[in-house]
Order: structure tokens, then sequence, then C-alpha cells
């Protein structure tokens, strides 16, 4: 895509891309409320007429575009513009102009009607276009292991891969907690325990120990079984800190 006058950039992420991709799960009532514009990051349907910072493409609009910029600039306020909330994201449907001019302003926040739809996997706020195929991989994961929603909200890998791998592993803990005698439960309770009794005793050695302190709780988690399963074990080792690799030592002289 190519901004009016410049050089080629990314487009607006669509809502409905986005909303595929975190599944939707219910709709909440609206309100009005200021957003931040950093967090206005999309488009119901005009994905084609402005760029991923909300610039204009296209020359067409740019009359309309400066009569708004220069009504704004001397103190005039339009009227609210309408966005869908999406966890931490926002998708204009209704606006697009507004947010357009006010980003150009300089201004930090919007004031919007919202109409917020409730999803499965969270939209955190960093979330881009290209981050939508391990969201996809993670709604598929939740969809299987339908963890807490406290738990959902700091939910964050890089690869699908790594869902996959977490999917497998929370199953085969609740196979081995059944074939052991523990009385059958539902998904959601199964998720939990998982959590709870496996995945936080982990986190808990591992943060006492000093690593990953700079990782969100499941990418710590997933590079931990990451590291299990290079080693072909199928428990974890009573010292953890047996499968982080040694920090390397750097040669100051030769």
């Amino acid at each position: 895509m190519r901004v009016f006058g410049g050089r080629a950039r990314a487009g607006l992420m669509r809502l409905d891309d986005v909303l595929t991709a975190l599944g939707p799960d219910g709709v909440m009532e609206q309100r009005v409320a200021d957003v931040p514009l950093t967090q206005v990051v999309g488009t119901v349907d005009r994905a084609n007429d402005f760029d991923e910072e909300f610039r204009l493409v296209s020359s067409h609009l740019q009359r309309r575009w400066r009569s708004l910029a220069d009504a704004m600039a001397t103190g005039v306020e339009p009227p609210p513009v309408e966005l869908i909330q999406l966890g931490e994201l926002y998708f204009v449907a209704d606006g697009h102009h507004r947010v357009s001019v006010a980003r150009e302003l300089g201004r930090l926040v919007i004031t919007a009607r919202i109409r917020r739809i409730c999803t499965i996997a969270y939209g955190m706020a960093c979330l881009r276009a290209a981050d939508l195929a391990s969201k996809r991989a993670e709604l598929a994961f939740l969809r299987r292991i339908p963890l807490p929603q406290p738990v959902r909200t700091q939910l964050w890998l890089d690869t699908p891969a790594e869902w996959l791998r977490l999917a497998d592993a929370a199953q085969s803990w609740a196979l081995d907690r059944t074939l052991a005698g523990r009385p059958p439960a539902d998904r959601q309770e199964l998720a939990a325990d998982w959590w709870a009794e496996e995945v936080a005793p982990v986190l808990e050695r591992l943060r006492a120990a000093g690593y990953g302190l700079d990782l969100r709780d499941v990418q710590l988690y997933a590079t931990a079984l990451a590291l299990r399963d290079r080693r072909g074990a199928a428990a974890w080792p009573a010292d953890l800190a047996e499968l982080w690799p040694a920090p390397r030592r750097t040669r100051l002289f030769r």
C-alpha cells in the first residue's frame, strides 16, 4: 500500500480478520469514553483508504481531510467517532478522517462511542497483522484448553507451533491424572487445574532461580517445556537449572 505522496506502508488491520483470529464470544453494552489513539489500529471497512498510522492513501480524500483539519485546528470539535473494541484494540466504524486528523494534530485521545465485542483469545494493544497466525493458533488452544479469563489476558506466544505443543502437554497432563484415579472433570476445570497445579509451580521455581524474568508466564513455561522435550524427558528434573543452557563466557583477551 502506498501513502498519498509517500512511500509504501502497511494498511490498517481489518476488524473481520482480527475477530476471526481472536474468536467472538458475545457483545457488551455500548459506552462513550476517551480512547488512546495509539490503540485505534484498524477499520471495519476502509482498509484501502488509510495506512496503519491513519495517513491518507489516495488523493481524492485530501480535500475533505484538509477541511476537517482546518476546523479542528481552530477549536471546532466534531462528534464522537464510532469504534469497535476487541480487548485493548479499537477499530473504526465511523470517523476515519477524525482519527487521522486527531493523530496529525498530536492529540493523545479521541472521544468515541464504543461497542465492545468479547473474544476468546485476548487482543493485546501490541497485536498487529503479522501476529494473527499465532493468535489463530492460540484460539484453537483455548478451545481445547479453556483457561480462566485472568490467565487469558496475559497469553502471548510468537509461533503457532508453540501453542500446539502446549495443548498437547496440557491434555497429556490431564490424561495422566485421570489414569491415576482422579475423578473426571469438564474442560474448564481441567484447564484451571493444569495451570494451577502444573504450570504455576514450574513458574515459581524458575522465577525464584532467576530464569525468564523478561518473559510472560506462558512464554517461560513454553520455553522450559521445549527444553525438557529436547532432552527427551517426560518429567521435570529436581533442579530446573539443568534445563537451561549455561551462559556463554566472553573472552576479553586472546
